[in-house]
């Protein structure tokens, strides 16, 4: 008798935690990227260091989850990310001179799996089990979709009233063929939430995005004429103008080598100047906020035991346990 009461007990905790295996919610944050475009006076540097936080834009999104156990969980996801970058924030003579700009908006829709490494299930240790909390892990595949587009100076000054012209057309580098609007990353990092009533769940998530793609900014090797007739696409192809040399080189250090217009431009296919580095693919990242509502449906062993009370008039019904 008693193992029977031991499977019956071991059967209703599992298909009770059934109950609470779905989650759905929203998430927004903020939204950055590792490129060709980034930093202050060095060269590049790897991860955060590079970046611009002045030109930190938002992403928002939603998700879906669902949980194998206390630890294992799956997640699908989809986000809309903007990122944005532009020379004028460096200070690195090279990177200034050449004077581009670029934004992206990036669709993507991804699933990854989630570790649990740490919970505690009664915050506070009140006894009531309100709110519990986790932290986790992840790392996934995603698919996205991009279009970097960017703005045309003259001698500094915006033209065509701050237009965002769409650069993949252009083959800014003197491409045969566009790069893909289509590419995978593999998103990884961690976060971590609050369940409140067993019904809402509020917390925070980071997540770094690796790509294999260096054009997220449009940047890659080397100058090259733009292999289209668009004139728009001329008019973009450099935005180095000779006073802006003139004051990276009055602001520069007695060390420090001199820029000259023509270290950003296109000769010949024998002499190409630098336009971006193309050892190092593009990344992004998220930083966001999410909010949930957790699913409280029957337990499997509550519909198959209990279903013929259904509609059942003068039946109280019983509450799902957690």
């Amino acid at each position: 008798m008693k193992k029977y009461l031991l499977i019956l007990a071991l059967l209703a905790s599992i298909t009770s935690q059934a109950q609470y295996s779905w989650d759905y919610g929203m998430k927004v944050g903020a939204a950055n990227y590792l490129g060709d475009i980034g930093g202050k006076q060095l060269t590049r540097r790897d991860f955060v260091w590079d970046m611009h936080l002045l030109s930190t834009r938002y992403a928002a999104g939603a998700y879906g989850r669902y949980k194998f156990s206390k630890r294992l969980a799956v997640a699908a996801n989809t986000d809309f990310i903007r990122i944005t970058d532009r020379d004028n924030l460096t200070t690195n003579p090279s990177r200034r001179g050449r004077n581009m700009n670029f934004r992206n908006n990036i669709i993507e829709l991804g699933v990854r799996a989630e570790l649990t490494v740490w919970y505690d299930n009664d915050v506070g240790n009140r006894g009531y089990y309100n709110p519990d909390f986790k932290m986790y892990v992840f790392g996934g595949l995603a698919g996205y979709y991009h279009n970097p587009q960017g703005q045309i100076y003259k001698e500094g000054v915006l033209q065509y009233d701050g237009f965002w012209f769409d650069l993949r057309d252009w083959k800014t580098e003197g491409q045969e063929q566009e790069y893909s609007a289509f590419g995978l990353a593999v998103p990884a990092g961690l976060g971590f939430y609050f369940t409140f009533n067993k019904q809402w769940r509020v917390g925070w998530e980071f997540s770094w995005r690796t790509t294999f793609t260096d054009y997220l900014d449009d940047i890659s090797t080397t100058f090259s004429l733009p292999n289209t007739e668009d004139p728009l696409a001329l008019e973009f192809y450099s935005q180095t103008y000779q006073s802006l040399v003139n004051d990276i080189n009055a602001n520069s250090a007695p060390d420090d080598p001199k820029v000259s217009v023509n270290d950003f431009r296109y000769y010949d296919e024998n002499q190409r100047s630098k336009r971006g580095d193309s050892t190092n693919n593009d990344s992004y990242l998220t930083a966001q906020f999410t909010v949930g509502k957790v699913i409280r449906g029957r337990s499997n062993f509550y519909k198959s035991k209990y279903s013929y009370l259904k509609n059942r008039a003068g039946v109280r019904r019983s509450k799902a346990k957690f």
